[in-house]
């Protein structure tokens, strides 16, 4: 009898365990998506918490310092990274992406501070909202300059 209270117990903790992984795993699940891919999927993704990757058209970027509003719009660039590889690395893709005038594009507003790598053709990755306005209002944003670190390799290489 001892030994089955034991059993339960153990049982009714592992229970709790995954049941705790399983929620708390679900309410922070964010969807990974492409500008063509939040196109495509439409209303499904609006008022929903995502991820969506871009390249930063530059001619786009209008900053408010009083109000510390950014706006700007990033064009639909692949999300598999082989298919980046297979033309050319991401810094053609990059480059690609802001000068194809067909290409889908999504314009974002963020309120903060302007980060410094934000400039024509970086990759912006920026986790928000996409609202019914076909807006995406990011909460965060990370940027990525790809040319900026090509060309300090050969310089690394060199000096060491």
């Amino acid at each position: 009898m001892q030994r089955m209270k034991f059993v339960v117990g153990g049982v009714l903790i592992l229970a709790a365990v995954i049941f705790l992984i399983v929620t708390s795993t679900q309410s922070t699940a964010e969807y990974f998506l492409t500008v063509d891919e939040v196109s495509a999927k439409g209303a499904q993704v609006v008022n929903k918490n995502v991820r969506l990757s871009g390249a930063v058209i530059g001619q786009t970027i209008a900053y408010d310092p009083s109000t510390l509003t950014l706006t700007f719009d990033v064009a639909h660039v692949p999300g598999d990274q082989a298919l980046i590889e297979d033309e050319g690395g991401l810094a053609e893709v990059l480059h690609a992406a802001v000068t194809d005038p067909g290409r889908a594009h999504v314009k974002v507003v963020y309120v903060g501070p302007k980060p410094d790598l934000l400039r024509n053709e970086a990759q912006a990755i920026m986790t928000g909202q996409m609202k019914s306005d076909g807006i995406f209002y990011a909460d965060e944003l990370l940027l990525k300059c790809p040319t900026r670190y090509e060309e300090a390799v050969p310089e690394q290489a060199a000096s060491g």
